[in-house]
C-alpha cells in the first residue's frame, strides 16, 4: 500500500570542488523528461577515481514499477555445501557473535554464479561480510559493478544522490575538505544516523555492496547493527505486539533536502511513501527482524501521534544503544563490504571532517522483495 504524505594510504587532499555544467544524461530506467543542464563535481586530474566523482543529471525518471524478485540465496539452500565458496579463504573471522564476518584470501571477481548464490545466503545469515584486498573488484569499473549487482536483484537508481557519469545505478557518497554531497545535516550534535537504505521504496534493497575509493587516514568507519538480534532482546509479549504493527517509510524529507539546493540539488524521481511491517521476515533464512529506522520511518499506522512516537523512539534507541548486537567496520584500502539491508541497520561516522581528507564511496544496491510481515495475514 502506498501513501502520500565506512593504517591506510593517504590520498591527495581534494581541490576545491565546484559543480560544472555537463551535456548528456545517464543511462538508466525509463525517463520522464529531461532538463537542459547537468552538473559534475570537479576534482584534481591526478585523482585516480576522478571518473567516478558525483554527477548530477537533471534527467527525471518515472515511478518504479513492482517486479518479481528471486533471491539467489534460495538456490544456495539446495547446495550440498552452501559455504564451499569459503574453501580458498586464508582467514575467516567473526567480527561479533551475532553479526559480521571478515574474510581474507577470496577474490570476489573470481566467484562463479553458484558461489555468488552461496555468498548471498551467507550475507543473509551473518548480516554483514567484509572482504579485504579487493583492488581488482574496485578497479574494474562501472560495467563490472552493474554486472555484479544485477546477479542479486534489479539495480536501484537513487532519486537524489550523485552517481558516476553515465552510471545512474551506482550510488555515491562524497565529502572532502570543502564540500559534501551526502544526505547529512550540520545542525545536529552527532553524525550518527541509523538507517536501512531507501526503506521508503515498495521493494527496498536486500544484499548491498559498498566500497571506498578514497578514505581519511583515520575515522570514517561504518557502524552496523543486527535487527534480528535486537528483536530477540525484546520480551515475547512486546514482540507479539510489534508484529501487529505497520509503519510509513517516507522519502519526502530526503527529496526536500535536495530541493533546498543541498547535496546536488537534483530530484530525479518524485518521492514516495510506503507502508511496511514493523517486524519483517527474511524470505531465505526465515528470521524475523525489526524494520524501522530514524531516517525514513515517519509513523506507525493506526496509532495516535504520541503512541507512535514513543514506540518508534524506543525502538530507535534500542537499535542504536545495543552494542552487544553491533559491529564496526574500519576501512582499509581495497575493502569491499556486503550487508543485507533486510536484517541490519547502519550509520556512517563523520568524525574526520577536521582532517580535510576525502571520503569517496560507491554503493551497488539491488532491490529485493516487498517486505514480508512476520505476522502471517497482516495486510499492508
Amino acid at each position: 500500500m502506498s501513501v502520500l504524505s565506512e593504517t591506510v594510504t593517504v590520498l591527495p587532499e581534494a581541490a576545491t570542488l565546484t559543480l560544472r555544467p555537463q551535456n548528456g544524461t545517464p543511462n538508466g530506467n525509463e525517463t520522464n523528461g529531461t532538463a537542459t543542464e547537468a552538473k559534475k563535481v570537479e576534482t584534481e586530474e591526478s585523482y585516480k577515481y576522478a571518473h567516478l566523482v558525483p554527477f548530477f543529471s537533471p534527467q527525471t525518471y518515472a515511478p518504479l514499477t513492482p517486479f518479481e524478485h528471486v533471491d539467489p540465496g534460495h538456490r544456495a539452500l539446495s547446495h550440498p555445501d552452501p559455504r564451499s565458496f569459503l574453501q580458498n579463504a586464508t582467514r575467516v573471522t567473526e567480527i561479533q557473535p551475532v553479526l559480521g564476518t571478515e574474510i581474507e584470501g577470496i577474490q570476489l571477481t573470481q566467484l562463479t554464479n553458484d558461489e555468488r548464490d552461496q555468498l548471498a545466503l551467507y550475507v543473509a545469515q551473518r548480516g554483514l561480510v567484509v572482504f579485504r584486498d579487493q583492488g581488482d573488484f574496485i578497479d574494474r569499473g562501472v560495467d563490472w559493478y552493474r554486472e555484479w549487482g544485477s546477479h542479486f536483484g534489479r539495480l536501484h537508481i537513487h532519486p537524489t544522490s550523485g552517481h558516476p557519469e553515465n552510471a545512474a545505478e551506482i550510488h555515491l557518497v562524497y565529502r572532502d575538505a570543502n564540500s559534501t554531497y551526502n544526505f547529512e545535516y550540520d545542525d545536529v550534535i552527532t553524525s550518527t544516523v541509523w538507517h536501512t537504505d531507501v526503506s521508503y521504496e515498495l521493494q527496498p534493497p536486500g544484499l548491498t555492496t559498498f566500497f571506498l575509493l578514497a578514505q581519511p587516514t583515520t575515522g570514517g568507519d561504518t557502524l552496523f547493527a543486527s535487527s534480528v538480534a535486537a528483536l530477540k532482546r525484546l520480551s515475547p509479549q512486546f514482540v507479539a505486539f510489534l508484529k501487529t504493527l505497520k509503519a510509513v517509510h517516507s522519502g519526502v524529507e530526503q527529496a526536500n533536502f535536495s530541493r533546498a539546493g543541498k547535496r546536488g540539488g537534483i530530484v530525479r524521481r518524485e518521492p514516495v511513501e510506503h507502508i511496511h511491517p514493523v517486524v519483517r521476515r527474511h524470505p531465505v533464512t526465515g528470521e524475523d527482524a525489526l524494520y524501522v529506522n530514524r531516517q525514513f520511518t515517519s509513523r506507525i499506522v493506526g496509532l495516535k501521534k504520541e503512541e507512535s512516537n514513543n514506540i518508534l523512539n524506543f525502538l530507535y534507541d534500542h537499535l542504536a544503544k545495543g552494542a552487544d548486537s553491533q559491529a564496526r567496520v574500519k576501512w582499509t584500502p581495497n575493502t569491499v563490504v556486503l550487508w543485507d539491508n533486510r536484517v541490519t541497520s547502519h550509520s556512517a561516522i563523520i568524525d574526520y571532517a577536521d582532517s580535510k581528507e576525502r571520503r569517496h564511496g560507491a554503493r551497488i544496491t539491488p532491490q529485493a522483495e516487498r517486505p514480508i510481515p512476520a505476522l502471517e495475514g497482516l495486510e499492508l
